[in-house]
């Protein structure tokens, strides 16, 4: 069964870090991958995208402080998060793309993990 699956949320003070992981399974890693979250109250929004080119695209507010990033063998896309804001605070997602080759945040998505909250305190 294709799934993916997010672990490395969690309580953070402002200006702190976390590194989100999201293993792949059963699943064709080699697509476009990426993070989205989803705040209350909110639209869900694309944080981050890679393609299998290597190619990456930010939402404009983390452009500078998250670097999304992906280990073929491993299996596993990652997000390294700094200096984190109490905006920042929201549930994230792992997203595999229908495409190889998109590096469009907005692009459709064909699976999604079940998320991993981030809580940012000030």
């Amino acid at each position: 069964q294709e799934q993916l699956v997010e672990s490395g949320g969690g309580p953070v003070q402002a200006g702190g870090s976390l590194r989100l992981s999201c293993a792949a399974f059963d699943t064709d890693n080699a697509f476009s991958m990426g993070w989205f979250r989803q705040a209350p109250g909110k639209e869900r929004e694309g944080v981050a995208i890679i393609n299998s080119s290597g190619c990456k695209d930010y939402l404009a507010s983390v452009k500078g402080r998250f670097t999304i990033s992906r280990d073929y063998a491993e299996r596993t896309l990652n997000l390294h998060m700094t200096n984190l804001q109490p905006e920042d605070t929201a549930r994230y997602y792992c997203a595999r793309y229908y495409s190889r080759f998109t590096c469009d945040r907005s692009s459709q998505v064909k699976l999604w993990g079940q998320g991993t909250q981030v809580t940012v305190a000030a």
